[in-house]
């Protein structure tokens, strides 16, 4: 009688083990693709940019953060972009697009932000609606250029151009392409 007791509790025991080992594989999966997102998004970004912009992007007329100005980058497309004090390059009136698409030669980059209406290849006036294919013409991060991306969210909002110093240190970002009105806030 012995025997038959201790072999539920037994059972018990490795089903409890198998359950936590198998949380901590889970975890630790979580934390590499984690750790693979941000490694992607800080090697793969051309941080700075030549200051070109789009033929057919119009300044903005009114914006919030006058061309000169400062303020601080509340977004972490990558991690050395939030909280960094940012000067105003460029501001200009458009839509910004959140994509996921597949770089040449790489692997699926999920949910980029942004690339602007401007970008898109033979984009027209119609604003492109979530789960729409377009094809980019742009090179924020490498082999981005002439990928068929699927567009994950619009926002007509005034993008920015900025100048940033990274928050990890390092060089001067020079003419960032673009961070959203929403992501920006007063510098004190």
């Amino acid at each position: 009688m012995k025997k038959r007791t201790k072999l539920p509790i037994i059972v018990s025991l490795l089903t409890a083990l198998f359950l936590i080992l198998g949380a901590c594989s889970n975890s630790d999966d979580k934390n590499n693709e984690n750790k693979e997102e941000k490694e992607h998004s800080q090697m793969d970004m051309n941080h700075s940019s030549s200051g070109d912009v789009p033929e057919g992007l119009k300044a903005a007329e009114n914006p919030t953060y006058e061309v000169g100005s400062q303020a601080i980058i509340e977004s972490g497309h990558m991690e050395s972009m939030k909280g960094a004090k940012a000067t105003i390059v460029g501001a200009y009136d458009t839509t910004a697009y959140a994509i996921s698409y597949t770089p040449t030669g790489g692997e699926k980059v999920k949910n980029h932000k942004w690339i602007i209406h401007e970008e898109i290849k033979d984009a027209g006036e119609k604003t492109y609606e979530p789960g729409a294919e377009v094809t980019v013409n742009a090179s924020h991060m490498e082999g981005m250029n002439g990928t068929v991306a699927e567009v994950e969210s619009a926002e007509k909002t005034t993008v920015y151009m900025v100048d940033f110093i990274p928050t990890t240190g390092g060089e001067k970002v020079k003419n960032h392409k673009w961070v959203t009105e929403s992501e920006l806030s007063v510098s004190e």
